[in-house]
């Protein structure tokens, strides 16, 4: 008997595990949109980043306060306006010790030395690319910033890249 009792523990112990492994492979579905979600906050980390090296941004970058006007977002590459916004939004404001984020209104034409508009262009950048599994959108996203009230562009950035299709 005392040989089978160091058995069963293992035995238990095996199982415990087995269940948490099944358990963790049953829980919630990956979400259909979670491709996208994830293409789109690369996007969005890629262009924050971009945008705390603008030499024309005052540092430190936490002292700012950037105006986002609404993005201008082609619709070939069936992306939505919001979603893109958003996660631009969210890139931004996860900057460490970045600028504070504000949705750009037109009260806000007359700012403090401290405030810039940041405008956002995401264009498609070409035909689409048929690969043997998947289709690649090439895009290109403009970043601007301006001072607010003032038309000429104190900095601007292109990036350029390509979206999986499919993840759209």
């Amino acid at each position: 008997m005392k040989t089978a009792l160091p058995r069963l523990g293992a035995l238990l112990a095996l199982t415990s595990l087995t269940l948490t492994l099944l358990a963790g492979c049953a829980g919630t579905p990956e979400r259909p949109d979670s491709s996208i979600r994830q293409a789109l906050f690369n996007l969005g980390e890629r262009a924050a980043a971009l945008v705390m090296t603008a030499p024309s941004l005052p540092q430190p970058p936490s002292d700012q306060v950037l105006l986002l006007a609404p993005p201008e977002v082609n619709a070939g590459l069936g992306i939505e306006e919001i979603r893109f916004e958003e996660s631009l939004v969210r890139a931004l404001l996860a900057v460490s010790d970045g600028p504070q984020v504000l949705d750009w209104g037109e009260s806000l034409n007359e700012g403090g030395d401290n405030q810039w508009r940041l405008e956002s262009r995401l264009m498609a950048d070409g035909p689409r690319l048929s690969l043997s599994d998947r289709e690649l959108l090439p895009y290109r996203l403009t970043l601007t910033l301006r001072r607010p009230g003032e038309e000429a562009a104190r900095w601007e950035q292109s990036l350029q890249g390509a979206l999986d299709a499919t993840a759209l």
